[in-house]
């Protein structure tokens, strides 16, 4: 079976200089490989091409033969790297929680332990007579969600 790690070794190594980064990088037991790889901007098909041909080039098909898979994280999955959280910070996300409580708001900070989320609930205020919408900030561990998806929106 092909090694998972020689396949993230050779990802970092072409992605090395490059403002992509890798999401993961998948081998099953029929040799399957699966690289994700994201940049903040999106990704190109032609950057994907190019990682799948220096994969190839560094694996030997007469060896152990393998199918290969090389993509973007793609629109609607959930985040799974600190570099998406942070590159969402200021968009809107859907987080689910452990407790399977669904919340929206906005991204605003992502550090290793966590990320914050200003999610608009309603508060009484003082001098106030009806609640009012606030943005309150929360703060979530990355055990603390299910997962973490973009919010898309069309308009």
């Amino acid at each position: 079976m092909i090694d998972k790690k020689k396949v993230s070794e050779l990802c970092e190594e072409w992605l090395e200089g490059k403002e992509y980064f890798l999401v993961d990088a998948t081998v099953d037991a029929d040799n399957r490989i699966v690289v994700e790889i994201d940049h903040k901007d999106g990704v190109w098909i032609e950057d994907c091409c190019e990682l799948s041909r220096f994969i190839e080039d560094h694996l030997d098909r007469d060896v152990e033969d393998y199918e290969l898979e090389v993509g973007s994280a793609g629109i609607g999955q959930p985040l799974k790297v600190l570099q998406q959280y942070v590159n969402h910070i200021g968009r809107s996300v859907e987080v689910l929680t452990a407790q399977g409580k669904k919340l929206t708001g906005t991204m605003t900070a992502a550090d290793a332990d966590g990320f914050n989320v200003s999610i608009p609930e309603k508060q009484k205020l003082e001098g106030k007579k009806r609640p009012q919408v606030v943005d309150v900030d929360h703060r979530f561990g990355y055990a603390d969600v299910k997962w973490v998806k973009a919010v898309i929106d069309f308009k």
